[in-house]
């Protein structure tokens, strides 16, 4: 089955200083029929004003993954973490026992755009930890990069969870990413910017689409790319087995 997500359906909170848009129900935004995919709780897409941000805050027992668009995104956390996240790279906090952090747009002109990402972790209790990593351009254009894996293999950060991130950048309309869910799995795909074709639907940014073949079913994702240049995530995600949805 495969359920698209719109992008103009998704919950909004808007303020001076940010413009977020959620596709999971998240704080005051609830919808019964968005609450998680499989392990993945949270997909939100900010836009972040000069000198705004999210002052010290917890969380725990989460898996949270920061991805940026554009612009810059400094990070300060309690374990005496502070970074600039930059387009390119990708930041994994584990919440686990707790964490307290803050993000920030320190500059004076150009707003910050960034994916941020919450995944339920395998275990609850983890100790907090912290990784950032960049990845190559060249090796996301027409093809899916793993970005975080439950192992950290091919220099991917170390996601907590039975979960393959993978990043990919289609600019022309001959580009073409094909990738297999095996049985017992799920794929989520969320377009970061531009649009994609997938079958004969076309996705635009903001859009996400559900992917739920049947159990004993290997399903053929097939991307193609538009006059659009897109840059999109794939997750592929294990099915918890109380999973409902």
């Amino acid at each position: 089955m495969i359920e698209i997500r719109p992008s103009g359906d998704r919950g909004q909170v808007k303020l001076d200083w940010l413009d977020s848009r959620h596709t999971f129900s998240f704080g005051q935004y609830y919808d019964p029929n968005h609450i998680s995919f499989a392990t993945l709780r949270v997909i939100n897409e900010d836009h972040i004003q000069p000198r705004g941000g999210f002052k010290t805050h917890s969380h725990q027992d989460m898996e949270i993954i920061t991805y940026v668009l554009s612009g810059t995104l400094e990070h300060q956390d309690s374990l005496g973490n502070g970074s600039v996240i930059r387009p390119g790279e990708v930041q994994r906090m584990t919440a686990g026992t707790g964490i307290y952090h803050s993000e920030f747009n320190g500059s004076e002109t150009q707003p910050v755009h960034l994916l941020q990402i919450w995944i339920i972790p395998n275990e609850n209790g983890l100790p907090p930890s912290y990784e950032q990593k960049a990845f190559s351009e060249a090796e996301q254009w027409g093809q899916l990069q793993l970005l975080g894996s439950p192992d950290g293999r091919n220099g991917s950060v170390t996601i907590h969870q039975d979960v393959e991130l993978y990043g990919a950048k289609l600019t022309t309309e001959d580009d073409q990413i094909n990738y297999t869910i095996k049985p017992g799995r799920v794929a989520w795909i969320q377009i970061a910017r531009g649009s994609v074709v997938l079958g004969d639907r076309t996705l635009s940014q903001g859009d996400g689409v559900a992917i739920t073949p049947a159990a004993d079913e290997t399903h053929i994702i097939r991307l193609t790319g538009t006059s659009d240049p897109a840059e999109i995530l794939l997750f592929d995600l294990a099915v918890p087995s109380d999973y409902t949805n």
